[in-house]
């Protein structure tokens, strides 16, 4: 069956969906359902990642709808990430194959390094020393970057890329790749607009997706007080004057600049409504609104690996 989600032309020739389900902090509860119910709103690009801890439930959901027909393989989209642990060369293939398990499919359609950081090889997802502190691996992506591409000579994944790269660090990969990334998937919010880095990339051929678009409200460390964009008068303001909601209006906000969305979402009305987003356009002023709340404002800054040679935030010009 046919989606009404418009699609961005990747640099590998493969088509994303514009908007598709993100599925981290997603419990895996009700994950399975949140699937299930994306794919018949007309969903067909579903975000995952193995350190999210519930591909298992995520493939049961798109397995359910495979199985009854409403949609066929090829219609999907399917995005995994490799996590730290598995930055060694001779770990990167046994990482996604396992990926491929838990989802219960043959390939997938888009393949990211989740960050640039490697941590120490091992069954903990956060490996830490008695004190508490990360620790790291030697391993230098660029090395990650070179399985990767053989992922794709191997038809494992059709697409690849990175995830919370810097300008540098993708500098530093282009001067390697046989296969450019595909995307780099970043924060990307009203408090947020990575303008330079999306500049950059899109000079290079490189997609921006956009993850925690509505700024993350249930990020598990938001304190009380913490500014909450969809909360933002002027953001509640255009979405009354749209008839809209303030989620549709950050949606929209990211689709106008031919950035690729993943709103997260277990719940039935907000997959529904996030969904609603393709029968109307913001002007330009409300854009320069929507961008007015730019400050900098990374919600996932990941200040307890400082100290990683490749944090992405630490010293990063952009």
């Amino acid at each position: 069956m046919a989606s009404k989600v418009p699609t961005v032309k990747l640099n590998s020739g493969h088509h994303i969906p514009i908007l598709g389900l993100g599925t981290w902090n997603s419990a895996p509860g009700e994950v399975t359902a949140a699937v299930k119910t994306a794919i018949d709103v007309g969903y067909r690009h579903i975000d995952c990642a193995y350190v999210y801890e519930n591909e298992p439930e995520v493939g049961a959901g798109i397995e359910a709808k495979l199985k009854e027909g409403a949609v066929k393989r090829e219609d999907l989209f399917i995005t995994s990430k490799l996590w730290n642990t598995f930055h060694r060369p001779d770990l990167v293939r046994g990482a996604c194959e396992n990926t491929l398990n838990l989802l219960k499919v043959k390939y997938l359609d888009l393949y990211l390094i989740h960050w640039p950081m490697g941590f120490k090889e091992g069954c903990d997802l956060f490996p830490a020393d008695k004190d508490g502190k990360t620790l790291y691996s030697p391993v230098d992506y660029v090395d990650t970057w070179k399985e990767m591409e053989k992922l794709v000579e191997a038809g494992l994944v059709k697409s690849i890329g990175v995830s919370n790269f810097n300008k540098n660090q993708i500098e530093r990969v282009l001067a390697i790749a046989k296969i450019p990334p595909a995307t780099n998937q970043i924060e990307c919010h009203p408090y947020l607009t990575q303008k330079k880095l999306s500049e950059y990339c899109k000079s290079k051929n490189i997609a921006i997706t956009a993850y925690s678009p509505l700024g993350s409200p249930n990020r598990p460390w938001a304190k009380a007080g913490d500014p909450v964009i969809l909360e933002e008068e002027a953001i509640k303001k255009i979405a009354a004057n749209k008839k809209k909601t303030p989620g549709q209006i950050l949606i929209r906000y990211q689709i106008q600049r031919a950035n690729i969305v993943i709103p997260k979402s277990v719940t039935k009305e907000r997959i529904e409504s996030n969904f609603k987003v393709f029968d109307f356009e913001l002007t330009d002023q409300e854009i320069k609104t929507i961008e007015s709340f730019e400050c900098n404002g990374r919600l996932v800054p990941l200040l307890n690996h400082f100290g990683h040679p490749h944090h992405p935030f630490e010293k990063d010009e952009y």
